[in-house]
């Protein structure tokens, strides 16, 4: 197993006064820079940028010779994007106060242990409270102690192979990191190996071919990924190990992606995605085009020309399911997604026998973006909160659970409508997707589905009414006897519970919502467990919205509303805390 070295001694220099090279063995790389002690020198006038960035690359391991380089293209993005750069090797920056004026802080190539308690304390309290996250190559070779950073890490270093030539793969092609480019991508870099897969955890963007070059043990290989994390956000790349890597255009668009979506400048799905069925992702088999006009389809994208006429998947009806797939609009273009209507020549029929989630730039509330259209707005307040204009991808969620239909823009929810008309059924029918017109110009790409196999309710999260908080598995652990609780909804692995036909409820896939030790005590704590059939992981969603134990006929409930409150089985009594709704 290829480990790191005994780390160099760290360099320091400012941005205000003559820079100090950081090591001798670095005398030659003509690049400035910066260890900044904690009161921040801004690399840029405040009033210049849209927000500030902080780079943060001390090591306590092995130090790369790229970290320079590594400054420097950050440095570079921000002049050329409009965002400021301080960079710091010391560890003081990372208070509460300091941290505030930062929109993102990037972890470049960190090694080792780099932060005390109190630094820690004050890092994760920006980043639940809706600060930003980047980690670079070696971050993953950082803290490995602190269980905090590895969630929102996703997974540790393990181990390389040497410095070769590899096939990334692009699975997201709608975020901002990782769109520019194609759907493989060849290049050289140092290629980690980490301790476990963090897909259950992450939205994937960027895996390996691991037949593409030799030393790869992870079959499934997430290199480059993305998460919400409480209020904030987080981001990593395997990338970057090499000072070639920062000069690389195709590199350094992946690395800006990650700074601004973290910072909140540009939107992105990045809640864990799993159990998919690719519908499109290059090939249109499967598909009919109904009535005028049509899709040009190359480069795994379909983009409109002509109509009005729809592009529907043919092949099969569906009922109950999470139907995902990433738009984009030129300008003030018009287009839509079509679900529940029965099989059609006729476009106008399919309109008007099922419903179109509106893609539309402007237009009247009940017609714009997020609208189900001619029949309920979304709420533009979070729409225009969650939205990318015209020229970025958006990604659309449309979940169909019975007649209710909830619309999720960029992982946000932005709708959320029942029908009630008698001649429109959304658990009957087909999906497509509109081209509207001469001038009307919408791309899409990557269409997935994953069906409901389970009772209505699907797979989301279990939210609390009396505390408005998500039903969590303790530290996001896969663990035997994790413990059940209370915790902030953050749209991850760990809190989508998926209501089964065996009336489980499953999460993870394979664990079950479980009473621990099949007591019926009152106070009886929840846990999670291998799925195995017995009574104790049975579960009766019930109208009023509580959640019956089977085995001991009791109710679900949570004992107070803080995060952390663990979940337990009580008498039914109707209360608040035993009451729960989906989504």
């Amino acid at each position: 197993m290829l480990r790191h070295p005994t780390p160099a001694a760290p360099g320091i220099d400012r941005r205000t006064s003559r820079p100090r090279r950081l090591v001798a063995t670095l005398a030659a790389i003509a690049v400035t820079t910066v260890m900044i002690p904690a009161v921040m020198i801004p690399a840029l006038p405040a009033q210049a940028a849209a927000f500030k960035v902080l780079v943060f690359s001390k090591t306590a391991g092995f130090r790369h010779d790229s970290i320079p380089a590594g400054i420097q293209a950050v440095r570079d993005l921000g002049t050329a994007n409009d965002f400021a750069v301080d960079a710091t090797e010391d560890s003081s920056a990372f208070t509460t106060a300091n941290l505030a004026q930062y929109k993102a802080v990037v972890f470049l190539s960190t090694t080792g242990d780099v932060l005390n308690d109190s630094q820690q304390a004050a890092f994760q309290a920006y980043v639940d409270g809706g600060g930003g996250y980047v980690g670079v190559h070696s971050a993953a070779d950082t803290e490995y102690n602190w269980s905090y950073y590895g969630q929102l890490m996703g997974a540790y270093f393990n181990n390389h192979p040497a410095i070769q030539q590899a096939s990334v793969r692009t699975e997201n092609r709608a975020h901002a990191a990782t769109a520019h480019l194609g759907a493989t991508w060849s290049r050289s870099d140092e290629w980690y190996n980490y301790r476990t897969n963090p897909r259950p955890n992450v939205r994937v963007l960027q895996n390996l071919d691991e037949g593409s070059y030799s030393g790869g043990n992870m079959g499934d290989h997430p290199i480059t990924w993305c998460h919400p994390q409480a209020a904030g956000r987080a981001f990593y790349t395997g990338l970057g190990h090499t000072q070639e890597s920062y000069a690389d255009p195709n590199f350094r668009s992946l690395l800006l992606g990650g700074i601004r979506y973290t910072a909140g400048a540009v939107n992105a799905d990045c809640r864990p995605e799993t159990g998919y069925t690719t519908l499109y992702n290059g090939s249109t088999t499967g598909w009919s085009q109904a009535g005028p006009g049509s899709f040009a389809n190359g480069d795994a994208t379909l983009t409109s020309q002509g109509g009005m006429g729809m592009l529907w998947y043919s092949a099969k009806e569906f009922r109950s399911y999470s139907l995902k797939l990433d738009w984009r609009l030129t300008g003030d273009s018009n287009s839509g997604v079509i679900v529940g209507f029965p099989a059609t020549s006729d476009p106008n029929a399919a309109l008007s026998t099922g419903y179109e989630v509106q893609i539309d730039a402007t237009d009247t509330a009940d017609r714009t973006t997020g609208a189900i259209y001619g029949v309920k707005s979304a709420d533009l307040a979070a729409r225009d909160a969650a939205l990318n204009p015209p020229g970025q991808w958006n990604t659309y969620e449309l979940l169909v659970e019975g007649e209710r239909l909830q619309v999720f823009l960029n992982g946000s929810r932005i709708n959320d409508f029942t029908n009630t008309d008698p001649a429109r059924s959304l658990q009957q029918g087909y999906i497509g997707i509109q081209n509207h017109g001469s001038g009307d110009v919408v791309s899409f790409r990557n269409v997935r589905i994953k069906e409901s196999t389970g009772t209505p309710g699907g797979t989301g999260p279990l939210k609390g009414v009396a505390s408005g908080r998500c039903l969590d598995v303790s530290g996001a652990s896969q663990a035997n006897g994790a413990a059940a609780q209370l915790w902030d909804c953050n749209g991850q692995a760990n809190q989508q519970w998926t209501a089964t036909s065996a009336t489980e409820l499953r999460v993870y896939g394979g664990k079950c919502l479980d009473v621990n030790g099949a007591a019926t005590a009152d106070g009886t704590n929840v846990i999670i467990w291998s799925c195995n059939g017995q009574n104790n992981q049975k579960w009766r969603l019930n109208g009023d919205g509580t959640v019956t134990a089977v085995g001991a006929n009791k109710c679900l409930e949570a004992g107070g509303t803080a995060n952390g409150t663990r979940a337990r089985i009580w008498t039914c009594n109707g209360g608040a805390n035993q009451r729960w709704t989906r989504g």
